[in-house]
Formats: structure tokens, sequence, C-alpha cells
């Protein structure tokens, strides 16, 4: 199986599951097999790919919870190359069925393993929270994907985010990185978006994607349509953001494939630093 990447923020409202279900698309209309997995209650990246998690039937739920067989439970979606774990109401006490359960915080890494090896990106759309179905999702993945929305409370939280990853990593999974922060809704029309990018960038340096999200009304609308935005309005600004962050991606990882003596991505090794913790403001 390829790499597995966490999109995570606690912070509401910012992009993740946009993120999520966009950046799946253009992997995979780029030539790469994604299997996006929809660890967030909500359901809503399942929906954004066209999928009623009423009638999916199975769902992350039965492997994390149920220790169900997670090749099991993965169904395609309307979009050639990416396939789907969905959501279920039932996860929404997962937390709470987890919590006397031993090692709770490995079932979904232990799933994971079970995947099929054909996939070159799994995607974990998170909950807007650090709780424990978070955990899970940080403690299976191999790196970080954190969209912060360029507004003036952009940073408020981040140094707990960071916080949280650190300790994942001295507690539980020791590979984790960062693979990259990506600054979203951005709305060129004001200082306040432009302020926030720099003082991101003067924070996290290179670990900040170039490509940057605009706050775009095509966005928005498309979840309502159950399809990712390449499928609504290819033409719009927010669908030609989200290729050209893919092929940022793909450019990262294939230079630093090409490049392994270099140690770690740039992006990764801000996750390693404690200087990373201690830049950003509480």
């Amino acid at each position: 199986m390829g790499q597995t990447i966490a999109c995570a923020n606690q912070k509401g409202g910012v992009g993740k599951t946009t993120t999520v279900v966009n950046l799946a698309t253009y992997l995979a209309l780029a030539g790469e097999q994604v299997l996006v997995i929809d660890v967030d209650p909500q359901g809503n990246a399942t929906s954004g790919l066209g999928i009623d998690r009423r009638t999916a039937g199975t769902s992350v739920y039965d492997a994390v919870v149920e220790v169900a067989d997670l090749s099991a439970l993965v169904i395609p979606t309307g979009i050639a190359g990416v396939s789907l774990v969905p959501s279920s109401i039932a996860l929404a006490g997962a937390e709470v069925e987890l919590a006397p359960v031993e090692q709770r915080e490995r079932r979904l890494a232990r799933a994971l393993r079970q995947a099929p090896v054909e996939f070159d990106y799994v995607l974990l759309d998170c909950p807007p929270s650090l709780g424990l179905l978070t955990v899970n999702a940080l403690t299976a993945a191999d790196s970080v994907l954190i969209p912060i929305q360029s507004e003036y409370y952009a940073l408020e939280g981040l140094s707990q985010l960071i916080a949280t990853i650190h300790l994942v990593r001295d507690h539980l999974n020791p590979a984790l990185e960062i693979k990259g922060v990506v600054l979203t809704m951005y709305d060129a029309r004001t200082n306040l978006s432009a302020d926030v990018a720099a003082e991101v960038r003067r924070h996290l340096g290179d670990a900040v994607f170039d490509t940057i999200v605009p706050r775009s009304v095509r966005l928005s609308e498309a979840p309502s349509h159950g399809l990712p935005v390449e499928l609504y309005r290819p033409d719009s600004r927010g669908a030609q953001a989200y290729r050209a962050l893919a092929a940022e991606l793909l450019r990262r990882d294939r230079g630093a494939a090409e490049a392994p003596a270099a140690g770690a991505s740039a992006a990764g090794a801000a996750a390693a630093s404690p200087a990373t913790r201690e830049a950003i403001p509480a």
C-alpha cells in the first residue's frame, strides 16, 4: 500500500473535507489509485463523493469498533480511481464505545493493515476535534495534511494540533510527519487574507504549500450535488486550485523519493523539530 495521509485540524469549517474530496479526485486524474476513509461522524466526505451513507451499509465503524475486515468495506465512487470507506451515524458513538478497549488508539492502524495494496494514497478525513477518532487517524497515518483558513483565527489552536502530533509521534507513531499546510478560503480582495498567509508562512516556512485555495462559491456548491468540483465546475478557480495542489503534492513526493539521502522532506522536518511547536502562537 502507498502512503496514508490524515487531513486534520480541530477547528471546524477550514476545508478538511473539501480538500480530501478534491485532492483525491485530482490525484486519481493524475493516474493514482486513491482510497478515501471517512473518519468523521458527519460523513461529509461520503456524501461529497456521491454516496448516501444511510444506504451504504457497512462503514469505517465496522472496522474500528467491530473489527471487520477493512478491505470488505471499500466501495467504488463515481470517480475512476477513487474508492471509499464511508462514514455512518454509528461512528458518532465510537469514542464512547472505544474508551474501555485496550489499545483503542491503534484500531484504525490495525484495520489499515488489511487494506488492499493497490492504493497509492489513502486519505483520512478526520473529525473537527482532537478526540479518539482523530488520534486513531494520526496513529494510522504516515503524515498529516493541515488545512488552515485564511482568516484572523487561523493560527489559534494550531499549537495544540502540533502538540498533539508530537504526542502521537512520541507515544504511538514515531514515523508521523507533517505533510504540509494548505491555506484555504483565501480572499484576494482583503488585506487580512494576505496578512494571514504571510504569518503562516513566517511560522511554518516550507511546510506551507505554494498553492492557495481561494474562497469559491463553486467549491461550496459542489457537495450539494454529491460531486467533486472537477465534475461540477472544472473551469472554476476552486477546481484550478485543487488541480494545482494535487500536482504540487505529487512533485513534492517524487522529489523526496528521488533524494532519499536528504532525509525527510521540509514538511516532515517541521513536524520533527520542537522549534515548529514553539514558533506557533498559542
